[in-house]
């Protein structure tokens, strides 16, 4: 029984989008979608973990333990 109720809702906002026009803020959308300016990235993580590259270069070295003169 809501069909015809909600198909007419659904047209209003239709006709809404299509007809009305509306001013937009294009620096306000830049900062609501966080558009970076002249900033460079920074990586916030990379200092944290170790590569996995550096885990081998340790690991192929040999221990001092296991050398026998």
């Amino acid at each position: 029984m809501g069909r015809g109720r909600q198909k007419a809702k659904n047209t209003k906002i239709a006709r809404e989008l299509k007809y009305d026009t509306y001013s937009l803020n294009i620096n306000a959308l830049e900062r609501e979608l966080g558009a970076p300016g002249d900033e460079q990235y920074e990586d916030k993580w990379a200092d944290q973990y170790t590569d996995e590259d550096d885990e081998d270069d340790e690991s192929e070295s040999p221990s001092p333990s296991l050398e026998k003169a």
